[in-house]
């Protein structure tokens, strides 16, 4: 059985975004210390995923480390960046259904 994290990102604190946020995940990630890192970019932090450039770079890097991203359609839809936010590489559909399944059923969740 896979160990899987979740991490629901709604911040736009840059600083969060790059010293808590990637930094965990990603190391999560390439140390082993889950098997699947998902993070879900839900709310303000896609509006800054989308306009800034350093963040854009590593969000790229960690994709290409096997973390998985995906978004909030509707929070895209809200603030019309579904466009930008799909240049990004990231899987953009409704995900209240998603992330209900993932809580109910044990499985980790960090929220930043």
């Amino acid at each position: 059985m896979k160990n899987e994290l979740l991490i629901v990102w709604s911040t736009d604190n840059k600083e969060t975004i790059l010293n808590l946020i990637c930094l965990y995940a990603h190391n999560a990630k390439i140390k082993g210390w889950f098997d699947e890192v998902t993070i879900l970019v839900w709310g303000a932090s896609q509006q800054v995923l989308c306009e800034d450039f350093e963040i854009k770079e590593k969000v790229k890097e960690m994709g290409e480390a096997g973390i998985k991203f995906i978004a909030c359609k509707k929070c895209s839809e809200n603030m019309y960046i579904e466009e930008q936010l799909s240049t990004c590489g990231i899987e953009i559909y409704y995900t209240g259904e998603f992330l209900s399944e993932w809580l109910k059923s044990g499985k980790p969740v960090l929220t930043f």
